[in-house]
């Protein structure tokens, strides 16, 4: 359930406590004070160095979290409190830690023979972590199972039933995983080389979140193999949304936004054609705004689109350079830049691909 941004900030200053007040820089404080909703974002630092940074709806930021190396994708658990940055493919490590800073984070290493592919999710409950991750030499896509109780210890892990599996969700009851298999191979040899462009077969897949087994696979059509399904979302209806970015010849205008449900068949939302060449035929991040039954998709190449949950309608479109991430707020979508803007604010950081809502359960 949608909860208010107030209840977003009043939250967060709760589960931080004093100690956390206490210790944020004049600045820090004074963007928290004035803020209604808080975000997560990894960052560039201008020296070079990686952070997660929290942030205001406004762009200001809060604080920030040392990160070993470049982050990619964000999760948060609203009933822990607990978020997690996952490192950029073919990254090792994921580093789970409290936004209020209020304990040391925890870092976790990819198995032997597998790397994180930049995203996971946490189940409802909070008490799994679910990371997309690649078995490399035998190039499967694999979905590596966390005990969120036992300090992320490894305790499993599925099989993603296709390849270069990226982005990754749950189910709001918990029952199914949904996985968008990218398609692509790759070898951490090879660092990001993407190795099966003229054979790639892109897909989206539930699985059972008990056991692991099969539940469904959507295959794309074979005349857009290339269309590389990487990110998803899910509406109010538990509909699922999914973004892709095209390998193919630049001048082509392959379909880069659809949606499915459970029991039926993959529908690909009929974007104007200068809306898919504004997005470059990238689309490097997706968000549902369940408030406002709204979807929206940002490319690095650019520019930005939001969509009618129920009509699939391009409502509106912006020109944002380097656009990264997108996150649902108020009204609307927070949307950051690799060239440091986060809605009206510029900071001296590069934002990274992804952007995460901090929103606690309420207790």
């Amino acid at each position: 359930m949608w909860r208010s941004a107030a209840i977003d900030r009043r939250s967060f200053v709760k589960a931080a406590g004093l100690s956390f007040l206490a210790a944020l820089p004049p600045r820090g404080l004074l963007a928290l004070e004035r803020a209604d909703a808080v975000y997560a974002s990894g960052i560039r630092a201008a020296d070079g160095s990686f952070a997660v940074a929290t942030v205001t709806e406004r762009g200001e930021i809060i604080d920030q979290v040392a990160l070993p190396a470049r982050a990619h994708g964000m999760a948060f658990s609203p009933t822990t409190g607990k978020a997690v940055a996952f490192a950029r493919r073919p990254g090792t490590y994921a580093m789970i830690f409290e936004p209020s800073n209020r304990s040391e984070p925890d870092v976790i290493t990819s198995a032997e023979g597998r790397h994180f592919y930049g995203h996971g999710t946490f189940s409802p409950d909070g008490r799994l972590l679910y990371a997309s991750e690649n078995d490399f030499d035998g190039n499967r896509g694999m979905i590596g199972l966390y005990d969120a109780t036992n300090r992320f210890a490894r305790i499993g892990e599925f099989e993603t039933y296709g390849v270069g599996p990226h982005d990754m969700t749950v189910s709001d009851d918990g029952r199914f995983l949904v996985i968008a298999n990218g398609g692509i191979e790759t070898h951490p040899d090879f660092g990001r080389t993407k190795l099966n462009l003229g054979n790639m077969q892109p897909s989206l897949t539930l699985i059972d979140a008990a056991n692991g087994t099969l539940v469904e696979k959507h295959v794309l059509p074979r005349q857009w193999s290339q269309v590389s399904t990487r990110h998803v979302d899910i509406d109010a209806n538990g509909r699922v949304w999914f973004a892709c970015q095209y390998e193919g010849h630049r001048n082509d205008l392959p379909p880069l936004v659809g949606h499915f449900a459970k029991g039926e068949e993959l529908t690909f939302i009929d974007l104007p054609q200068e809306t898919t060449r504004r997005l470059g035929n990238y689309v490097g991040a997706i968000a549902v705004n369940r408030k406002d039954a709204l979807v929206g998709v940002t490319s690095p190449k650019g520019a930005s689109a939001i969509l009618d949950c129920n009509s699939g309608k391009v409502l509106a479109e912006d020109i944002i350079p380097d656009a990264a991430g997108i996150a649902p707020a108020r009204h609307g979508f927070a949307i950051s830049s690799y060239a440091g803007e986060f809605l009206a604010t510029r900071s001296n950081v590069a934002w990274d691909q992804h952007i995460v809502r901090i929103v606690r359960a309420r207790t």
